[in-house]
């Protein structure tokens, strides 16, 4: 991965981190890698949700919006790594699911665009 691609996806997961704690969500960890890949965010809901964040992050549309790049291989790397999160952290008894946040890098003094798919991933 270049460097270039690198900073615009700790960027992005600094902004998913931003609006989650905006939400009320309190960040429990980050980058948390295992044999399986990396969970980008794990975030814990007001109400004790232990919620898995993956955070797509692209600067434009050419290649289509940042949350198709969750493809089936991601999908289930994904869930493989958060069973070894689970079965590592016994102290998380309560209810989980997994989110993609899409972020758009704005363009011209322009917002990103976040979008939250909640429970993205059965």
């Amino acid at each position: 991965m270049t460097d270039r691609r690198q900073r615009l996806g700790r960027w992005g997961e600094a902004l998913a981190g931003q609006y989650l704690a905006g939400l009320g969500y309190t960040i429990v960890d980050q980058n948390v890698r295992s044999k399986y890949g990396e969970i980008d965010i794990i975030a814990c809901q007001p109400d004790g949700t232990l919620v898995f964040v993956e955070v797509k992050t692209r600067r434009s549309t050419l290649f289509g919006p940042p949350e198709v790049s969750v493809n089936a291989v991601k999908k289930s790397h994904l869930r493989a790594s958060i069973q070894s999160y689970l079965v590592d952290h016994p102290e998380f008894t309560g209810g989980y699911r997994l989110d993609v946040i899409a972020i758009q890098a704005g363009g011209d003094d322009q917002p990103p665009e976040i979008v939250h798919f909640e429970n993205a991933i059965a």
